[in-house]
């Protein structure tokens, strides 16, 4: 499922912003439903319901960033700050595979 999202062009920084997103869905929809309702337990439940996506995107982002990271891992490019770290460890030469 991970690997059909990223071939999607779904990221993970996507999937960090929507999990921000639903805390402050959540808190909207409790004050809204405790204003317009007037029954604190609904407002409570409403605030709630919302408030359980967070942790499901950010679970998603972080599988997200591992798909990223193995994907620049198998392409034989890793990433620019590794790569020149790597190269001078290794005389200039970077292993195959790293």
């Amino acid at each position: 499922m991970i690997r059909t999202l990223h071939r999607m062009g779904i990221r993970s920084g996507m999937m960090y912003t929507a999990g921000v997103m639903s805390v402050g869905a959540s808190f909207i929809s409790w004050l809204l439903s405790k204003e317009y309702e007037g029954d604190i337990a609904r407002a409570d439940r409403w605030g709630l319901f919302v408030g359980e996506w967070a942790p499901t995107f950010f679970a998603l982002g972080v599988a997200l960033r591992l798909e990223e990271t193995r994907e620049e891992m198998i392409s034989g490019q890793p990433m620019e700050e590794r790569g020149e770290r790597m190269s001078r460890r290794f005389g200039g030469r970077v292993p195959a595979g790293i």
